[in-house]
C-alpha cells in the first residue's frame, strides 16, 4: 500500500481509505473481518459519519474493532459531522458540533478522534462558532486534525479567517464517471459543451495551491449512488479500456480505475466503500498500478470525453 505525509496533517497515511458507511449491514463478526482485511492491506485509515446509519455504522466498527486485537494507535479514525437527515437540517453550531464529536467518540470506543470533517455546509453557519468548537475540541485532546466535505474555496477561506487549525481535507466526489473537479478547467471557454460550466469554483486548483488534500468519495459509482460502472452496460467502451490496462498490470478493472484517481498529480486519497473482502483486495492493487500519462487521457476519453 503506498502511503502519503499530509501537510500540517497525518504522516503516513494509505492512499486508500475504508469507508464505513455501509457497515451496519454486517454482523460485529463479519464487520472484524473487514477491518482486518483492511489491515493486512495497508489500509491505515477509516472514514465514518454521524449521519451513517444514524450513528450505527460508528458503533458497529467500534464494536468491531475492539475484537480485532489491532492497535489504536496504528490507525487513523476519520468522522464528519453537520447532516441530521431524521430533522431534515445540516448544523455546524458550536454545540452541536461538540455534542456531536462526543457521541462519536462514545460509539467509536475511543478517546479521539484523529480527523473530523465538516460535512456539507450548513448555510447558516457561523465560522466563528466552528473555531471556538474546534479548539474546544482540540485542546481537550478530543479531535488531532480538522477538514471539511463537498466544501468550496470560499467557504474554505471564511472558515480560515477564524479556525486556528489547518484545514488539510476536503472530501469530494471523484470519478471517471463523475469528473466535475477537473472539467471546468479542461473545456474553459468552449460553449459545445455543458462540461466547461465551472461546478465547483476552482476547488481542486485550490485545494493543491493551499496543501488540503481530496479525499475522493464513491470513485466507481455513476452519479451519486446509481450504481457502479464496473461492467455497466452503458459503459462498454470504458470497462474494455480498463481491462486492456488491467491486462497490462495483471489487476482488475477496479484497480485500474482507483489507480486513475490516484495518478492525479493532486495526490488524492480514494475511499473504498465496499464491505466484500475480496473486493476491497482488488480496490488496494490500485497502488500497484504505475499508470502512464497516456493511459490516464485513453481512459478519461473512454469515459465519454473528448479532446476539446
Amino acid at each position: 500500500m503506498k502511503t502519503k505525509n499530509i501537510v500540517n496533517g497525518p504522516q503516513n497515511v494509505s492512499r486508500v481509505i475504508l469507508g464505513c458507511m455501509r457497515m451496519p449491514a454486517l454482523s460485529v463478526e463479519e464487520a472484524a473481518g473487514i477491518i482486518e482485511c483492511a489491515s493486512e492491506q495497508g489500509i491505515n485509515f477509516f472514514d465514518h459519519a454521524t449521519c451513517y446509519g444514524d450513528g450505527e455504522a460508528e458503533q458497529r466498527f467500534g464494536d468491531a474493532f475492539a475484537k480485532t486485537g489491532l492497535k489504536r494507535e496504528d490507525f487513523y479514525i476519520q468522522s464528519k459531522c453537520g447532516l441530521h437527515f431524521d430533522r431534515m437540517e445540516f448544523d455546524w453550531s458550536r454545540d452541536d458540533i461538540i455534542k456531536s464529536t462526543h457521541e462519536s467518540l462514545q460509539r467509536l470506543h475511543t478517546e479521539y478522534l484523529d480527523v473530523l470533517l465538516l460535512h456539507r455546509p450548513d448555510l447558516l453557519f457561523e465560522p466563528e462558532e466552528v473555531a471556538d468548537a474546534f479548539d474546544k475540541l482540540y485542546k481537550e485532546g478530543k479531535v488531532r486534525y480538522f477538514g471539511v466535505s463537498n466544501v468550496t474555496p470560499g467557504e474554505l477561506e471564511l472558515l480560515k479567517k477564524y479556525v486556528k487549525q489547518p484545514l488539510v481535507f476536503n472530501q469530494l466526489q471523484f470519478s471517471l464517471d463523475q469528473t466535475q473537479l477537473i472539467d471546468g478547467a479542461f473545456y474553459l471557454n468552449n460553449l459545445t459543451t455543458d462540461r466547461s460550466t465551472d461546478r465547483d469554483n476552482g476547488v481542486l486548483d485550490y485545494c493543491r495551491l493551499h496543501d488540503i488534500t481530496i479525499q475522493a468519495w464513491s470513485p466507481l459509482q455513476i452519479g451519486m449512488f446509481q450504481g457502479c460502472f464496473i461492467d455497466h452496460p452503458d459503459y462498454e467502451k470504458l470497462n474494455l479500456e480498463l481491462a486492456r490496462i488491467g491486462e497490462v498490470y495483471g489487476v482488475s478493472k477496479t484497480a485500474v480505475a482507483i489507480a486513475w484517481i490516484l495518478r492525479h498529480p493532486a495526490g488524492m486519497q480514494a475511499i473504498a466503500g465496499t464491505m466484500n473482502q475480496e473486493h476491497l483486495k482488488e480496490f488496494c492493487d490500485s497502488t500497484k498500478v504505475d499508470m502512464t500519462h497516456k493511459e490516464w487521457y485513453d481512459l478519461y476519453l473512454a469515459s465519454g470525453k473528448f479532446l476539446p
